[in-house]
């Protein structure tokens, strides 16, 4: 259903089954999948994809320009996947030519009210963002991640899966999987175990986190910690995680708990 009162520019692409409120406008670059739901007072513009069961709440905006000075106009993209929920005011960018093109969304995500997605960011499955919480470009969440209420992530920032960022916290580390973080300037907490367990990962590869984090974190020199840790830590597959984001190319410094 389309409400008489909704913009939809003739070279959109909407499914029948899709349903837009009143007052919304689509742009022309704009593809809509099976039973979106688009309230009133929505914008959908650029060259933007939005995926099937979406629900997109009043007064979002999705696809308009980047906010980058470096920005001219070039043809990038956004692509939002299946089922996730947009709440109000959130504002979701197209990537950038200097940060691959593309701004991507993954399934089942929940952004709550005045979050921010910015340019080139990619944001994985199941990731919930609080109230308020801007992602600075380039930003990389993967899955089952949870950011904290009025939380900041500085652009280029990585934050692994199943981290858990409290609120209110200004995220300028890159986050392990499975971390926890908190802090004015984060700083690492813990590990994220009431998380793991209620994913059902084996209690052993958990425990086995848990003490192959006190040897990657006993002193500031990282990439020695885990040089030293034995053959029983690399075959467990939550610390195989942990070890390969740690020492992936990254813009960003690790969060410790000396950070």
């Amino acid at each position: 259903m389309i409400h008489k009162t909704a913009i939809i520019d003739s070279k959109a692409i909407v499914a029948e089954s899709a349903e837009v409120g009143p007052y919304s406008v689509i742009g022309p670059n704009v593809v809509i999948g099976e039973n979106v739901k688009i309230h009133s007072h929505v914008n959908i513009s650029g060259n933007t994809v939005i995926g099937k069961q979406n629900k997109i709440y009043p007064f979002a905006s999705i696809g308009n320009d980047p906010q980058d000075l470096k920005y001219n106009d070039e043809e990038t993209k956004l692509i939002i996947g299946d089922n996730n929920k947009i709440r109000e005011y959130v504002t979701i960018n197209p990537g950038t030519e200097g940060g691959g093109g593309v701004t991507k969304i993954g399934n089942n995500c929940l952004f709550m009210i005045s979050s921010h997605i910015a340019h080139d960011c990619h944001v994985g499955n199941n990731v919930i963002i609080a109230n308020n919480v801007p992602l600075g470009g380039h930003a990389i969440i993967e899955d089952n991640v949870v950011i904290g209420g009025n939380s900041a992530v500085q652009q280029f920032t990585r934050i692994g899966k199943m981290a858990m960022i409290g609120g209110m916290t200004g995220v300028l580390h890159d986050v392990i999987p499975y971390g926890l973080s908190t802090g004015n300037r984060n700083t690492l907490n813990g590990l994220n175990l009431i998380g793991l367990r209620r994913a059902k990962f084996d209690n052993k590869d958990i425990l086995g986190l848990s003490e192959a984090y006190k040897e990657i974190f006993a002193t500031k020199k990282l990439a020695q910690n885990i040089s030293k840790l034995n053959g029983k830590f690399k075959e467990n597959p939550l610390v195989k995680n942990v070890i390969e984001f740690i020492t992936k190319d990254k813009k960003r410094s690790i969060c410790t708990p000396f950070s």
